[in-house]
């Protein structure tokens, strides 16, 4: 009888808290921003949009157009004569570090120096307008690292699409070459031989969080190995990379700047070719008829060649980037004009974070209008992304990431240049009064 009295007891007693736990959570109203400008340049259409007003509603695009109606309690941005863009694009970035002297990045710091300056970039990056980017290589999985910590909020910056460690051969771009066999660096490596050890260190890619696959399929500019042009992966091997990676839903990014690594890559099935630089008539109809993108970045030549020598460079690096830079432009010229798929993409992190904007002016000065290069940086790098309709471009539905300008981009593309708002998922990171 006691034990029955005090059971009763406590159910009485612990019956309001269960009323009030069972009771539902009032829901919360929608965030509502309407960001309104003179112009809205519409990438997926390829036209502009005056008067432009878009409504947002938490991180999402819900209308976009001119002369809608404000909804009741919505928060009110009007950038007036400034022009609005989709967030701009970065397909190739490396995003977690920034050279500064050859042999001090090589041998004074660690992965550790690296990982605790990379939000710096990411900051860097975003305030310039670039609201997602792909960053194809980075050691330790930092890129992995900093786009969990972005995600959850504890870091500003872009979204991040990150590949991990790239995948290099022994004696390979990736790979530490130039000096003693006896230096060795500490730390988990991308090296890989072979069509087993490729396969497994796809796979040790993804389980780590890489997004994409990155493959140095041949030879590179700023490392010591010989060949700029030359091919570092057999045919077979780079079959069975992509194989791999697509069993995991992966696409792969393969790096390469000679023309037969660049026919290797696209016969084996890689979305896209980055720098493409000695690309030759036949490497332009195979990307052509396996619509495979190129990212071509066409600005850093003159960063690379004005800015290296102070910072230590060996010569024998130097002499590969005058071999390249000219003929890289020629050569994004000739296959634009012949109709290949491009995407933008800066190689960031070769010079400084933040300047990405730069490689707009020679994209047009090599070819394009304003238009198709904003294009590259929007609805075709959300393409080769596979995030067609989420960013690269404002409809209902897609993510509010969006940048202003003040002047008019489509008639000085140098304007990118000089970003004055970004929003991203509907929260303002630079202009207007929710400035962080």
């Amino acid at each position: 009888m006691k034990f029955t009295r005090f059971a009763l007891s406590i159910l009485l007693t612990a019956s309001p808290l269960a009323a009030q736990s069972t009771t539902p959570a009032k829901p919360t109203a929608p965030k509502i921003t309407v960001v309104k400008a003179a112009r809205l340049v519409d990438p997926k259409t390829g036209t502009v949009v005056t008067n432009a007003m878009i409504i947002v509603q938490d991180d999402k695009v819900t209308q976009v157009g001119s002369g809608l109606t404000v909804p009741a309690g919505a928060e009110v941005i009007d950038l007036k004569g400034a022009t609005i863009l989709p967030g701009l694009i970065d397909c190739h970035t490396h995003i977690t570090s920034q050279p500064s002297d050859y042999y001090e990045d090589i041998f004074r710091k660690s992965p550790i120096d690296y990982a605790v300056t990379a939000h710096v970039y990411a900051r860097r990056t975003i305030e310039a307008g670039f609201t997602t980017v792909r960053d194809v290589g980075s050691a330790e999985y930092i890129d992995v690292a900093l786009k969990r910590a972005i995600d959850k909020g504890d870091v500003v910056g872009p979204r991040i699409v990150p590949v991990g460690l790239a995948i290099s051969s022994t004696g390979g771009h990736g790979d530490l070459t130039g000096f003693s066999p006896y230096v060795k660096i500490e730390g988990l490596s991308g090296v890989a031989d072979g069509v087993a050890e490729i396969r497994k260190l796809v796979r040790n890619n993804v389980k780590y969080g890489a997004d994409v696959i990155k493959v140095l399929a041949g030879g590179g500019v700023l490392s010591e190995e010989e060949n700029v042009g030359g091919p570092q992966f057999t045919q077979e091997e780079l079959n069975a990379l992509v194989d791999e990676a697509g069993m995991w839903g992966r696409k792969v990014a393969a790096h390469a700047h000679g023309a037969e690594p660049i026919k290797r890559a696209i016969r084996a099935g890689v979305a896209s070719v980055e720098h493409a630089s000695l690309i030759d008539d036949e490497g332009i109809r195979l990307a052509k008829e396996h619509g495979t993108y190129l990212v071509m970045d066409v600005y850093n030549d003159d960063y690379i060649l004005a800015e290296y020598g102070r910072m230590g460079y060996p010569e024998k690096i130097l002499a590969k980037e005058r071999q390249v830079g000219r003929t890289q432009r020629e050569n994004f010229k000739k296959a634009f004009e012949a109709g290949v798929k491009m995407a933008f993409g800066t190689d960031a992190g070769v010079y400084p974070h933040g300047w990405n904007a730069k490689q707009f002016a020679h994209m047009v000065r090599w070819g394009m209008t304003p238009m198709q290069a904003i294009q590259a940086a929007t609805v075709n790098a959300a393409d080769l992304l596979g995030r067609s309709g989420k960013v690269g471009e404002l409809s209902a539905g897609s993510y509010a990431d969006l940048i202003a300008v003040a002047g008019d981009p489509l008639k000085d593309v140098t304007e990118l240049e000089r970003v004055t708002f970004v929003m991203k998922g509907g929260a303002v990171i630079k202009g207007g009064k929710s400035d962080k």
